[in-house]
Formats: structure tokens, sequence, C-alpha cells
């Protein structure tokens, strides 16, 4: 693991480590790309895909430990290929994602993985019902897993769709143009049950959209982008702790580098920061996390102070707050050997530091991967102190939750917005399962071990 000094950062206290080059075995994964959703899963480590790499070629499954072991635990096949998309960690154990070719018709599937690597096609694409599949699915409140194709449909640009865990799936709506072209990233599921997301194309002025739909299927459009507020959207939105959801364009602004933009569910759109494409970076196409310490995280695709064989910049990873002025900070520039062009978004794990991979730049060069071409996985330290994660963040009094977290083992108590629950099971160290108690109302989760106690990351949302 390599640890790269405060020479190639702007703020201190931070530390930005090289977890694993990409391409340094043969069939290692390598090239992660947007979606590239990293999923924590239940035993403390980080999940996901990339779309080459693989005894096959095909794309890989990997595992990347706290401590920068990474394991490949699964080769796609060439009838199940490409899966760019990432994954999400199911109320099951299981995780979930899409491939963005294969399958009977040749364009995509849905499928559910376990963690060490065995596949279980849920759904095949037919162009009708979508193709090629950008995003995982994520799971909503229900149960059921909710997604989107870039393309397919009735106007051939793109869908939006609800699978069971079982595979049946249903087609919620097909794109035609006016209201977005081209859904690239995953959906977020608000606190209101609609599901919000972006598309990279259309609208009234072809720029993409923001949206919302509902679970039955009824979508609305929510922002057109017009270039000056930002253009062609590849992330996806993530919902802040005051309500309103967040987000990247990967153009738009004046410089047309790219903007950080805030939008409330009814659809009103601030600008927080206009990328200017050198010295901040530029070209976002990843989404944005919200921290434990309520300040957004995310990473530039391209920019900053180091050049790279484009010459336009290796990227950077940067901070802003959700307050105003909104203060915007770059913690990293990327350089090249530390790895460049970062296109997936940040995952806060629940130790507090912050992981993800680029898509180029390493140390690696086993073939197929050329030198400087394979990409790496890293970690971002400053300082964030443990919490916990919820599973599922909302549900009825009486139904099991499972929290993520690590040094469970001799948990005295959880509780629920300051109710105990009366009933968890601790199963690792990482990973317990609570019931929500009679009495309990919506607010944060904490668990008390014997060393401390841990506060969720977002309020669990008690229903009724």
């Amino acid at each position: 693991m390599l640890t790269f000094a405060a020479s190639n950062t702007v703020a201190h206290a931070q530390t930005f480590s090289v977890m694993y080059n990409f391409g340094s075995a043969a069939n290692d994964p390598f090239q992660a790309y947007f979606s590239g959703i990293v999923a924590r899963g239940r035993d403390g480590n980080m999940y996901s895909t990339t779309e080459f790499g693989g005894a096959n070629g095909a794309g890989a499954m990997f595992k990347v430990t706290p401590g920068g072991t990474m394991t490949l635990q699964y080769s796609f096949p060439n009838t199940d290929s490409f899966p760019v998309a990432g994954l999400t960690l199911g109320t099951d154990r299981n995780f979930y994602g899409a491939a963005a070719s294969g399958g009977t018709s040749g364009y995509g599937t849905v499928f559910k993985i376990t963690p060490s690597g065995p596949e279980t096609v849920l759904h095949t694409f037919d162009n009708t019902d979508g193709y090629q599949p950008l995003a995982p699915p994520i799971q909503g409140t229900d149960g059921n897993f909710y997604g989107t194709t870039e393309l397919g449909g009735a106007s051939s640009v793109g869908t939006v769709y609800k699978i069971t865990p079982a595979g049946k799936f249903t087609l919620l709506h097909s794109f035609n143009g006016t209201d977005g072209i081209s859904p690239d990233a995953p959906l977020v599921q608000g606190t209101d049950g609609n599901f919000y997301g972006t598309t990279y194309d259309g609208g009234t002025s072809s720029y993409g959209v923001v949206f919302k739909i509902t679970a039955s299927g009824n979508l609305t459009v929510l922002y057109n982008f017009e270039f000056t507020h930002g253009a062609r959207p590849d992330s996806p939105l993530v919902q802040g702790s005051d309500g309103s959801f967040y987000g990247t364009t990967s153009t738009g602004g004046a410089p047309g580098a790219g903007v950080v933009f805030k939008i409330t569910p009814a659809g009103t759109l601030t600008v927080l920061h206009v990328m200017n494409g050198t010295t901040d970076g530029g070209y976002p196409t990843a989404g944005l996390v919200q921290a434990n310490d309520g300040n957004f995280y995310g990473v530039n695709s391209a920019g900053g102070t180091n050049a790279c064989i484009t010459g336009s910049g290796c990227g950077t990873i940067f901070k802003i707050s959700p307050r105003s002025p909104y203060a915007y900070t770059v913690l990293y520039n990327f350089d090249g050997t530390g790895g460049s062009y970062p296109a997936v978004s940040l995952l806060q794990h629940t130790n507090g530091t912050l992981y993800a991979d680029t898509y180029v730049g390493g140390t690696g060069n086993v073939k197929p991967c050329a030198a400087g071409q394979c990409g790496v996985f890293y970690s971002l330290k400053f300082g964030l102190g443990p919490f916990v994660s919820l599973v599922s963040t909302s549900g009825r009094v009486g139904k099991s939750i499972g929290i993520l977290g690590q040094g469970f083992i001799r948990t005295t108590g959880v509780s629920f917005n300051g109710t105990p629950a009366t009933a968890f099971t601790v199963k690792s160290g990482t990973f317990l399962i609570a019931t929500v108690p009679s009495g309990a109302t919506t607010g944060f989760v904490t668990v008390t071990t014997p060393r401390r106690t841990l506060k969720s990351n977002k309020k669990f949302r008690v229903t009724h």
C-alpha cells in the first residue's frame, strides 16, 4: 500500500493511500468507470465490479479489505458481461447489480450475486424493456429493487424498471426525449417514498434533467438543465440531512467544466459551486457522499494541479459545505502514479475513511492491462470518526433492520431515537440485527459498545 504525503494536497491533516494497483496480477479487475458503485458488505469489506478484467476478460467482481487486500471474487462470463454498474447491498446479504451486455438478447442483465461470487441472472433485457444498464438497482423500502437503463424502451432512449429479489420484472417508464434521454446513474429513494434521478441528455434544452418517479411509474421532470446551471449529469443524487438532493453535472457552468448543485424535492435548484476546470478540477461524473461531519465529498475526473497524459489534469478529491456560502476545498490532486480519472462516487466506510477507485493511473501493468491504464483503489483518511450505517433507513415497529459498523462484539444496547431496542442480535463484529421497538420515533440509531457509542449517519424513519 502506497501512502502519499501532504505535497499532493491542498488541505492538511489527511492521508491519501493507494490501497491496491489494479492490473498487478493476472485476471485482475481494471478500469473502474461510472457508475461503479462501491458497496460495504456485512463483513466490513468493500465490494464492487469493473467492466474489464476477470478470467474471461468480460468483467470482474472484487473485494477489498480496509487493510488493502484485494481479492477477485467472480469472473463474469461472456454471456453476461461488462458489469460497469457496481453493486448494491441487499437486506438479504446478497449484492445486486447490472451487466451492460450479455443475456439471451445481448442487451444486458440484472443479477444477484453472493459475497463469495456465485451469480444468479434475475432478468435479461430485450430492448423493449431496456438496453445497456450502467447503474445498479437500488433497494426500495418495499423490498423491491429499482433501476435504470441507458437505452431501450419505447423511444430507445432509456427506461426505469422495478424488479423483485426473485426476478419479477416491471417496466415503470420509457423516456421519450422531452422527459430525458439516457439515465446513466442509479436512483435514490427520498424520505417521501419517491425515487429521484438524472438523465444525461434530453429535456427542453437537451442538457439533461432531474426527475422524480413514483413506485408505480408516474414520472415528473423537476428541472431541465440549460448549461448555465449545469449540463449532462452522469452522477446519482444523494439526499442530504436537510431533505434536499445534491449532485454534480459533468459539464456546464460558466467555464463548461461542471457544477455542484442542490435541488429541493419540489424542483428548486441552486448551484453551489462552478468548477473552473483547472485548480478546482472539473468534469465530475461521480456523485457526492455526505459524510458524518455533515459536509459533502466528491471527485472530479480531470483538472487539478498535476498534468496527466491528456494534459487536462489527473482529477481531484474535494469537499463542499451544504451551508452558504458553500465553502469548496480541494483535498487531493491525483498525480497519475496514485491514480487518475476518478469516475466513481466515494464511499464513506463506517470506520470514517473515504474509499473509491480510479479509471486509469497506478503502477499495474499485467496484460491485458497496459502500464498506467489500470487504475487504483484508494483511501482518504482525515480524522472522521466511526459511525453505524443502516441497511434500511425506514420501517415499522417490530421490523428487524440490519446495522453495519465495527466493534459490535459485546454490544450492550441499541436505541432508536432514544428508545431502547428490546431485541437485537450481534451477528459479527461488523453486523447486527435490531428490532424497531414500540414507541420508537424517527431519528438517529445508536449502538453502545464497550468502547464507545456509535451514531448512525442517517436518520431512521419509523413508518406506520
